[in-house]
Formats: C-alpha cells, structure tokens, sequence
C-alpha cells in the first residue's frame, strides 16, 4: 500500500490482489472501479516535463462508497481514491511515497491502517448514533455497523498496493483517512504527494491536488 511513511512498511498484500487494481471490474458486489488515466478525474495535477498525472477522487457519497463492506463516511473516515498515469518511457517509483490528507487549516493527516479505521468505529459504536425523540422522551442510541474481517476485505481489495508505475500505465487504489474531527472535509483540502523518484532513484516535484476542483465539479453536475 500507499502510506504517509517509508514503503518499507508495507503491509501484507497478495500479488492477485495488486494486479486485480488494473483490471476492469469483475462481476462482484465488491470490486474495484475500472481503471482510467488521471486526466479523466476533475481533481486531477499534470506535471508535463516529467510526463505524470495524478489524481484524487472522493468517495464522499454514500452511493459511490456501496462498492464497499463498510460504512466508512458514517465513522468519519474517507475514502480517497488515487489515480497515477506514467505517460513517460521509464517507471516511477512510490516505495518512498508520503501521500497526505492536508487540511484547510495546512494539517496533514496519514492514511489510515485497518487497525486505526477498526478503533475509530469502535469509539463511535461506544457512543452511538442518536436517534431524536419528542421530549421528554430520551434519544434512541444505535450502534454503527461493520467489523474488523470486513475493514481488512476492504483494504485487501481495494487499498493502494503498487510500489511501481510501468511506463505508460496507470494504476489506481484507495487510501483511507480519518477526518472525523472535520466538518466540511473536502473543502479547502488537498492532497499532497512527494517522495515519488523516477527510474534514477531522482525525487519528482511534489504534488498538491485541491479537493475544491472535484467539489466544483460536483456542484456543475448537480445543475
């Protein structure tokens, strides 16, 4: 996977998993999106002289997270996917990637584990959803649902994986952040990549990509 820390801590992920990230959706209730270059996404940065488009869609609806076993955007966490072409003729590495969830307020937030999803839901299911009644009646509680084998399926099929873009290839994956402490999350935000090297091990120039251009073209879509 794709973590905001040196790719050496890569979590265990199967090979059919990693290629399964290229190929078109299978018929499933749980499969990945079909893969399309960056530039077809409206939240999308294009460096031309090192010939590499990056992308980020959010999956901030409840229609567009189906795909998945868990309810994430219920327990504060976003699902962000992230879409590298490599329009170039040599690979580009992200063995060394950080890529980072950057608040309006200039925070950046890591991408999240199964295990920091698992505590998160496990908080808000000790709380509860509270259902309101006419007083003076108390409020109903509910109990959010999902579990850890589910969280775990969801990062095994869809979680970035790929450590190399082969020249001319995009490949494409979902990172998962916490951003439960935030009202408008996508407003003002961005995504911030560096630490992606080319071929000759050479650092790229980093990438910002502002949500505000996906929520520009949600808005148009709506009208």
């Amino acid at each position: 996977m794709i973590q905001s820390f040196p790719m050496s801590h890569l979590r265990r992920i199967p090979l059919l998993t990693v290629c399964l990230l290229a190929l078109p959706v299978l018929a499933s209730d749980h499969a990945p999106p079909p893969v399309q270059p960056a530039t077809s996404f409206a939240a999308v940065e294009v460096h031309e002289k090192e010939n590499v488009a990056i992308a980020a869609e959010p999956y901030d609806t409840k229609q567009k997270e189906s795909i998945f076993r868990v309810d994430y955007l219920a327990h504060g966490v976003m699902p962000v996917r992230i879409i590298i072409t490599n329009n170039g003729n040599r690979p580009i590495s992200l063995r060394d990637a950080r890529i980072l969830f950057q608040t309006a307020g200039g925070d950046r937030i890591q991408a999240a584990e199964p295990e920091d999803v698992l505590r998160l839901m496990t908080r808000k299911d000790r709380e509860g959803g509270k259902v309101p009644l006419p007083g003076p009646l108390p409020p109903i509680k509910l109990k959010a649902k999902g579990s850890s084998k589910e969280i775990e399926a969801d990062f095994d099929a869809f979680e970035y994986g790929v450590l190399v873009v082969e020249a001319h290839t995009t490949r494409a994956g979902f990172l998962f952040y916490d951003v439960s402490q935030l009202d408008h999350p996508l407003k003002g935000a961005k995504l911030h990549l560096h630490k992606l090297r080319d071929a000759d091990g050479n650092e790229l120039f980093y990438f910002e990509i502002p949500f505000d251009k996906y929520l520009q073209s949600k808005s148009r879509d709506m009208n």
